[in-house]
């Protein structure tokens, strides 16, 4: 689960992390407000939406304008700021040309930037540790720094049994090239970032940048937290905080039925049981030329009603020009997979290819459910075959 950047950094507050002092405004008087109660005399206003690249960004209806995060220096430019933000769609590299809207801004002091630097917190598979991330590079995205100056990047896995200690700070202090008293507030605000990652069950906490302003601070200029979704049950304040606008109807629909499913930007739909599988299907889809519009897993449990709703999510995506069922049946019963594909293709009305490949438990009974369904399903002896067969009957649509 992600979280604005205002959300991310009063938590981080909490944890010793420094941060500029701001507040969140959802009209222009009160992004004045907010102005009007902190010290300035500049100002940064910056749209709050769950993705980033946003001051790098553009308003669909402006798109030669300025991007989504903007200096002011009075109090009028900070409405003229917020006015032209609030309500407006901001398309950046990671939203995709369909953008966000706008719904709020954070309006924050600005401040003296000596040096920008970037530091993160993630959890490296190879290691299986938390492991501090950071490099001299701030204001970039982290991943051209890796393609093209990996020399500028640190990285030092924690020791779950001993955790982060002041060793740590230190070191990764003189890598970024910080000295005197800039080493010791380092310290303590890379302790804080580690405080509430363990605490918060945090997937990443990244700062980018990470700015040393003239007076030597070490300030958090942007924040970024996303929690551990299977974590969440212990964290009812912080699921307080989703922001349900920001995601994906289909997903938030998907997550009330337990279903795991993941939005894509292809034209076949997807139904599969169990990652491997359905990462499998995804790839073959690719091999035969079309591209997977979802990754959907009903699991190993799933009713004939999830089955039905994962049907229904999969079939309201626009882009959807046909669907693979491809179920493997051990735990999950292929009679009742078909019997939730024919009753959600009776119920929608279905428009467009359906292949089905069954395998594994019950697998004649439900072969046998679809032959006498009276649905044009079309069925597939293996994996190949079935993606051979979708793809075909797209493009003979298409035409």
């Amino acid at each position: 689960m992600n979280i604005h950047e205002f959300q991310a950094k009063a938590l981080l507050k909490e944890y010793g992390v420094a941060v500029l002092p701001g507040g969140v405004a959802t009209t222009p008087e009160q992004a004045v407000a907010v102005a009007a109660g902190l010290p300035g005399p500049v100002f940064v206003v910056k749209s709050q939406i769950h993705a980033g690249g946003r001051g790098a960004g553009h308003f669909r209806d402006d798109p030669r304008g300025k991007g989504g995060v903007r200096l002011a220096r009075s109090a009028d430019e900070v409405r003229q700021a917020a006015a032209a933000m609030l309500g407006q769609t901001l398309i950046t590299k990671q939203t995709g040309p369909a953008g966000r809207r706008v719904g709020r801004v954070y309006v924050e002091a600005g401040c003296d930037i000596a040096r920008e630097l970037y530091v993160s917190l993630l959890v490296d598979r190879a290691t299986a540790r938390v492991t501090i991330i950071a490099s001299t590079e701030g204001g970039m995205e982290i991943e051209t720094v890796a393609a093209h100056h990996p020399e500028k990047i640190q990285t030092m896995p924690i020791d779950p049994a001993t955790g982060l200690s002041a060793f740590h700070g230190r070191s990764l202090a003189y890598g970024l090239g910080l000295a005197g008293a800039q080493v010791a507030a380092f310290g303590k605000f890379i302790s804080g970032m580690y405080a509430a990652f363990m605490a918060l069950d945090c997937a990443i906490v990244e700062i980018n940048p990470l700015v040393v302003t003239g007076a030597g601070e070490v300030m958090a200029l942007d924040a970024k937290l996303s929690f551990d979704d299977n974590a969440l049950f212990r964290h009812p304040k912080l699921e307080a905080l989703r922001d349900e606008a920001e995601e994906d109807p289909k997903e938030l629909e998907a997550n009330k039925h337990s279903l795991n499913y993941v939005a894509l930007d292809g034209t076949i739909g997807c139904m599969v049981n169990g990652a491997g599988l359905a990462m499998a299907t995804m790839d073959i889809i690719k091999l035969y030329g079309e591209a997977p519009a979802n990754f959907l897993d009903v699991g190993g449990g799933a009713t004939r009603e999830r089955v039905t709703a994962a049907f229904k999510i999969i079939l309201s995506d626009p882009q959807v020009e046909g669907i693979l069922v491809n179920i493997f049946g051990g735990i999950m019963r292929c009679d009742v997979i078909a019997e939730g594909v024919v009753a959600a293709a009776r119920e929608v009305a279905l428009h467009v290819p359906l292949v089905v490949r069954l395998e594994g438990t019950n697998v004649a009974l439900g072969k046998e459910i679809l032959a006498h369904s009276g649905l044009p399903i079309i069925s597939a002896d293996n994996l190949a075959d079935a993606a051979e067969k979708v793809v075909r009957a797209v493009r003979a649509v298409r035409k």
